[in-house]
């Protein structure tokens, strides 16, 4: 099934996921889902991730980390550059997600990092997602 938004359609198997308190959750693979789950396993959001192509598509399999009584690490994860509204940012406008204890995740010409890193090279980008 083709979907308009993937990166959007990521997030919502890992809320789903999360809801149901599940270990791992299998997503169709592509090379910025891939670089998004790098990030969130940087940034310590994920306990880990590994693809799998010997499945049709192939599948991206993030294991979800887990504090505690099943308290999520992730607390909330949201799209904000959607297919009908993008959104891009100058280093200046780099936006700060609850004052700095969430990750906002930005593509970039130097490829997908945080709003962090940004400012370290000094650039803007696409501001694809927030996440706490």
């Amino acid at each position: 099934m083709a979907h308009t938004d993937p990166i959007a359609d990521m997030l919502t198997r890992m809320k789903n996921a999360i809801l149901t308190e599940k270990k791992d959750v299998a997503i169709p693979l592509s090379i910025i889902k891939l670089d998004i789950a790098k990030i969130l396993k940087e940034e310590g959001y994920i306990a880990n991730f590994r693809v799998d192509k010997t499945r049709l598509p192939n599948q991206l399999f993030v294991e979800l980390k887990y504090s505690g009584k099943k308290q999520n690490v992730i607390e909330g994860l949201k799209r904000i550059s959607k297919p009908g509204r993008r959104v891009y940012t100058e280093v200046d406008g780099i936006p700060q997600v609850l004052d700095g204890l969430g990750v906002a995740v930005i593509s970039t010409s130097q490829g997908i990092v945080t709003g962090k890193e940004c400012k370290k090279r000094n650039i803007g980008g696409e501001v694809l997602l927030y996440v706490w």
